[in-house]
């Protein structure tokens, strides 16, 4: 099995892990377990969080361990319903502008006018003359089980579909926060269509700008747009194509690798390939390796300002064992991107003793402030008995109860921007929560929690938490994260 397939599985029980103290699912991929339904029906997860068997309407769902056939989809067919903008459901959670931006020229309040993005306070977006509250997008499913790409205000409760009725994922902003464009109809098939929505959202038909089929594409995966000048997306497990934001035909990148990160420039671009390790296109040259990333790195980020580049790697090839799944254990690196050199450890792997074993976790699911000031990731943690490891969370992972570790938590840690290195100790921001993303101003970051999007003011001098957190509960939608970054919350940009 290729580190590809098993860490698409490791996602799946990341996502696991994530859900409520006492849900017995978040979606339908944590319902696998309740074993092979009757047939004509599936089980599937309800608004109680328990699986419960279903007459079989849908695509049933499959293998989340493989990058090709990961998730769940039904066709979204063609028809173009109204679509509204969203928050308008529901009222207002917090003030965007209130204790929020202090920076010269971020005063405008929510509401107030405004001539660009810099003048509105953090959380802000210009829109139509006004400061209004910041998109962001994620994947969710409904209680039907279909999967829909999501937006929501990040300061307001409740989430609007982009696509029709079922069967859309991966919204992804354009770089000046006037577009979305995602993946309808299968997106687990190369009959899916790339299209594009304007923001705000309006009541017409998205534009399609292609299809799997036209872009020689099994499956979207690893879409990527902002900062870039065009849309990046991965060929099913490998290889990497790209098209214009008006459309026209797609062009190959590469033959291999995969998770495509643009830099600030929005024509630099990193990726990973297995055996290689890191690669860097700049300036439109042909990519070449970085210098110094171990050929286990993967997951390249690019920051909006300093010259660091982020990634994940196991230099010691050290893996466990999940059942019958040899995972990596991946720990978290910083490296400068021109140049490469001796990688800054970020976050390492851990081990301590309990009684029979020990309590260990590994590294998953980082992401840059745009400054390059913060990064934030995921330490999941895992008993290990033996050569069997367990993730904690889960109810045999007594050892994890005797240490007191949670199935995952959410750090922050602060980065010298120069030298790439730790500055301090790392901040714990939310036990079992995943895929924390970062507004463009660092003001703010929005995680998953139990299948809800959840999104936390910080102190951007400490990284502390200020006030609760605005939580978008999961009464129509509940927000996935078995495919890992490609599910990761996206932020309209400023």
């Amino acid at each position: 099995m290729t580190k590809r397939v098993v860490w698409g599985a490791l996602f799946g029980a990341l996502a696991m892990m994530a859900t409520g103290c006492g849900d017995e699912c978040v979606d339908d991929f944590d319902c696998r377990d309740e074993g092979v339904p009757p047939e004509g029906q599936r089980f599937a997860c309800n608004a109680d969080n328990k699986c419960e068997l279903r007459d079989l309407t849908t695509v049933p769902e499959e293998d989340a361990g493989t990058e090709e056939d990961a998730g769940t989809t039904v066709d979204a067919g063609t028809d173009a319903g109204p679509v509204v903008d969203a928050g308008t459901d529901a009222g207002p959670v917090v003030d965007a502008g209130t204790d929020a931006g202090t920076d010269a020229g971020m005063n405008v309040a929510k509401g107030g006018a405004c001539t660009a993005s810099t003048d509105c306070m953090a959380g802000l977006h210009c829109e139509a003359a006004t400061c209004q509250a910041l998109y962001i997008g994620v994947t969710g499913t409904s209680s039907d089980g279909g999967m829909h790409a999501l937006v929501a205000r990040y300061d307001t409760a409740g989430m609007t579909a982009l696509g029709e009725d079922a069967g859309s994922a991966y919204p992804r902003f354009g770089r000046d926060g006037s577009q979305v464009a995602f993946v309808q109809g299968d997106v687990t098939a190369a009959t899916a269509e790339l299209v594009v929505r304007p923001v705000p959202l309006v009541a017409a038909a998205p534009t399609v700008l292609t299809t799997g089929t036209a872009a020689t594409t099994p499956r979207f995966r690893y879409l990527e747009w902002e900062p870039g000048n065009v849309i990046a997306w991965v060929r099913g497990s490998s290889g990497i194509s790209t098209i214009a934001p008006t459309g026209g035909t797609a062009g190959s990148v590469t033959q291999n690798g995969t998770f495509p990160d643009f830099g600030p420039n929005g024509v630099d671009y990193a990726y990973s390939a297995a055996g290689t390790g890191v690669l860097v296109s700049t300036g439109g040259a042909a990519p070449t390796p970085l210098a110094g990333t171990p050929t286990s790195a993967e997951q390249p980020h690019y920051n909006r300002v300093t010259s660091q580049l982020l990634f994940l790697a196991n230099p010691d090839n050290k893996t466990v064992l999940f059942g019958t799944e040899t995972t990596p254990v991946l720990r978290l690196y910083s490296l400068p991107v021109t140049g490469g050199g001796t990688p800054q450890t970020l976050a390492d792997a851990t081990t301590e003793p309990a009684t029979g074993g020990t309590v260990e976790s590994f590294i998953a699911n980082p992401n840059w402030a745009p400054d390059g000031t913060w990064v934030a990731y995921v330490r999941a943690y895992y008993q290990l008995v033996g050569p069997a490891a367990t993730l904690c969370g889960n109810a045999s992972a007594t050892l994890c109860t005797e240490v007191n570790r949670p199935g995952n938590e959410i750090f922050l840690q602060r980065v010298n921007p120069t030298t790439g290195a730790m500055d301090g100790t790392p901040v714990s921001f939310a036990q079992n929560g995943t895929l924390p993303s970062f507004s463009p101003d660092g003001r703010f970051v929005a995680y998953v929690q139990g299948g809800e999007l959840k999104v936390q003011q910080i102190n951007p001098a400490t990284g502390a938490a200020v006030g609760a957190a605005i939580v978008h509960p999961k009464t129509t939608y509940t927000v996935v994260t078995n495919e890992g970054d490609d599910h990761r919350p996206r932020w309209q940009p400023r």
